[in-house]
């Protein structure tokens, strides 16, 4: 039986496009916590977390140079 040609046809996948990234898990103590949320709070787009913590590892790194 030949197969159709629907189902040879290349499906998309779902979710994110790749990235050329690794994954950083990080523990955070429940005060961190509490201080980044007031500080995604204080952004205009409310960031999410993974977000916010991104943001602010950029302005530490700036503030180092």
């Amino acid at each position: 039986m030949k197969s159709s040609t629907i189902n040879s046809a290349k499906k998309s996948r779902r979710g994110r496009p790749a990235v050329e990234s690794d994954a950083v898990n990080v523990r955070m103590t429940i005060e961190a916590l509490k201080d980044l949320d007031d500080w995604r709070r204080q952004q205009e787009d409310l960031p999410g977390r993974p977000e916010a913590i991104r943001r602010l590892v950029e302005i530490g790194l700036k503030g180092k140079k």
